[in-house]
């Protein structure tokens, strides 16, 4: 039995595979700097939302420039809703709010922060265009 025929086969397969696998490396290679790159950015967003939400706590209760200087209350959420309607670009919902401020979407979470934004439009902060649908009083 003649096996040159299926030698020379298996070396032609074994040249191709190698020939991909030299081709892959540098690909790979590439692509895992750039998830490094990526990891890194994540870690440094999630140090700088810890910061903000730690530095959200001390914003002052008192709502800056409203006639009478109405106080908000005392819960550290009230200015962190706030903060997340000033970067706002259109109106925003309850769970539009959660996840801005990391809460896991739970019914709970999403109705205390509802009751929350509805005492802000009670103390004229936030307005309520449709049930559900918030946003900052101009």
């Amino acid at each position: 039995m003649n096996l040159n025929p299926l030698l020379q086969a298996l070396d032609l397969q074994q040249d191709a595979a190698r020939a991909l696998s030299d081709e892959l490396r540098p690909r790979i290679d590439a692509l895992q700097d750039e998830l490094r790159e990526a990891e890194l950015r994540l870690e440094h967003l999630a140090i700088t939302r810890t910061t903000v939400t730690g530095l959200a706590d001390r914003i002052p209760t008192q709502a800056a420039g409203l006639p009478g200087s109405l106080e908000l209350p005392e819960h550290p959420d009230y200015p962190r809703i706030l903060a997340v309607f000033n970067d706002a670009v259109g109106p925003l919902r309850a769970r539009d709010i959660c996840e801005a401020l990391d809460l896991e979407l739970l019914p709970k979470h999403v109705e205390r922060t509802r009751t929350k934004m509805k005492r802000l439009v009670t103390l004229g902060l936030l307005a309520e265009a449709e049930p559900g649908t918030f946003s900052r009083k101009h």
